[in-house]
């Protein structure tokens, strides 16, 4: 978010406490000495003679300074007071619009920044700032036109452009989200962020050596993506690895406004890494890479780099390992009361009918995907053995997993499926999708229209354990222990004779923060972040010391 600036004192105001405090706070700030600059400016709003202009201007600078430690309760509490003394302040209207838009109420946000334009419809700030709103609460076109509005007043702007490539790529608009990275890079050959994005695209587009250059050239121009903290001082520093052509933990909302500095590293297969650099730059590491199959490759040099930097880390390689389908249904099939699909792991070279009734050992219907593969695509359900080959033969060359199809429906006949995010030693409820088919994710629902849905599902969240019985906890304590990571998920059922049903267990799940259209959601998906933000300062506090 931009930062924006307020009017500075008046000159031609007789210096006065209020106005020296004002003047010497500001050059606390210059020097970065933050903590005295906001006592400077405290002291002067003692003034009790001093000019109405000049406090709302402690005020904003106390805001300013409150922002920059990421203490947003001290700038909201000072916008606020600026703005009854002088309303028309278009930029402490803006500024007090991040902080509604770092507390994650984007809503409020836009509401501010719009108040600010209308003071000021050219205050540049306010607009790039509403662009951000707009995006939290996914008014994706809005956003774009006034991204495209901005870049044609800036046409040389490369962060804009990289900002409209990245609304085009999450709209899978490839070939408008390339054009915009590559004007981005064209602009500023050396915006590591751009290349990235390019790499995004092309491994999308199936352009893998397009995509690996983009990404190489990316991690020469930058070898550490840096997200600095919302605070200052960082409270400690994340050093995360993740794999461009492999499975990774969605870190977009567990990273967002921290209060330590994030930093990432793009890991690839042959690289060398300057570990002292990387030291410098971590207290404790963070194992992105998740995906047990797609990953078979680059886990054992990740373990190595991980073991040469010595440091605490969540989900080392070895533990990822272990999550493979097929393992974990052999890991964890002993637990009393849980219930696992059989998995059978093809190799590529079986596509015909003989070969899989060869290896097929349980009964039909069956469902098959591609391994690596998540979600609902490439996930079907099959009755018979030549359905099956059909299907395998359309991924030449690809490893696939058939797994035994279990009904969960509940007695109302509807499917329930049921998330919950293993943190440290906590195991904390995501959500509960409702359906009517067995193919169930909470984006693919009808729940938006049910409120019966809702009311369940937030039951659940608020008491899981009413839902799951003392049985049923036992069953996902053994989970966690057997498992062994710090941070995962589990899918999981409740068939009708009350069994745990497992259908996956890794960390690759993807936790997020877009519920405008489930609100209740909000606190419980905060208190999974929360819960990762402690057991990180838990571990980097045990590797300093």
């Amino acid at each position: 978010m931009t930062a924006s600036t307020a009017f500075a004192a008046n000159p031609e105001i007789t210096d006065s406490p209020a106005t020296r405090a004002l003047r010497e706070g500001l050059d606390h700030v210059t020097a970065g000495r933050i903590g005295e600059a906001i006592a400077t400016f405290k002291h002067g709003l003692a003034d009790a003679e001093a000019d109405a202009k000049i406090i709302a201007e402690l005020h904003f600078k106390l805001g300013n300074a409150g922002m920059t430690l990421g203490d947003l309760d001290l700038a909201a509490e000072n916008y606020s007071a600026a703005l009854r003394l002088q309303p028309e302040m278009t930029p402490c209207w803006c500024n007090l619009g991040s902080v509604y838009l770092k507390w994650q109420r984007a809503k409020d946000a836009i509401a501010l920044y719009l108040h600010a334009l209308s003071l000021d419809p050219l205050h540049w700030p306010s607009r790039t700032n509403l662009v951000q709103a707009l995006i939290a609460t996914r008014q994706t076109t809005l956003a774009k036109l006034l991204l495209l509005e901005l870049n044609a007043e800036r046409p040389r702007d490369a962060q804009l452009c990289h900002q409209l490539g990245k609304l085009h790529a999450d709209d899978d608009e490839l070939e408008a989200a390339l054009g915009c990275f590559r004007r981005a890079v064209a602009l500023h050959p050396d915006d590591a962020d751009s290349f990235y994005g390019i790499g995004n695209v092309l491994q999308k587009m199936g352009d893998r050596a397009g995509a690996e250059a983009a990404f190489l050239q990316a991690a020469r121009l930058q070898p550490l993506i840096r997200r600095p903290a919302a605070q200052s001082p960082a409270a400690f520093r994340v050093l995360a690895l993740f794999a461009p052509f492999a499975g990774n933990t969605p870190m977009e909302y567990l990273l967002t406004s921290p209060a330590y500095d994030a930093n990432t590293l793009a890991v690839f297969d042959g690289r060398d890494y300057d570990i002292d650099m990387l030291r410098q730059n971590a207290d404790v590491v963070f194992n992105l890479i998740s995906d047990a199959d797609q990953a078979q490759a680059l886990l054992t040099p990740v373990a190595e780099l991980i073991d040469r930097l010595g440091l605490p880390t969540v989900n080392p390689p070895d533990k990822i390992r272990q999550t493979a389908r097929e393992i974990i249904t052999r890991r964890l099939k002993d637990i009393p009361g849980c219930r696992l699909p059989k998995v059978l792991r093809l190799p590529a070279d079986i596509s015909s009918i003989t070969a899989l009734e060869a290896a097929a050992t349980f009964a039909m219907p069956v469902l098959a995907r591609p391994a690596g593969t998540h979600g609902g695509d490439d996930f079907e359900k099959f009755g018979n053995l030549s359905e099956v080959a059909r299907f395998v033969q359309r991924h030449p060359g690809a490893e696939h997993y058939l797994i035994e199809y279990l009904d969960y429906r509940s007695a109302d006949g509807h499917f329930r499926k049921y998330r919950f995010i293993f943190v440290g030693d906590e195991i904390l409820p995501y959500h509960l999708a409702i359906g009517t088919d067995w193919k169930l994710h909470h984006d693919n629902t009808d729940m938006i229209n049910h409120a019966w849905m809702q009311r369940e599902e937030e039951d659940f969240l608020t008491d899981p354990w009413a839902v799951f019985g003392p049985s049923h906890y036992d069953a996902l304590r053994a989970i966690r222990n057997i498992v062994d990571l710090d941070y995962f998920g589990i899918d999981c059922a409740l068939d009708a004779a009350g069994r745990l049903v497992v259908f996956e267990v890794n960390a690759s799940m993807l936790v997020h923060q877009h519920n405008e259209n489930f609100p209740y959601k909000a606190p419980f998906v905060e208190r999974i972040r929360v819960a990762f933000d402690a057991m990180l300062e838990k571990m980097a506090a045990a590797g300093r010391g």
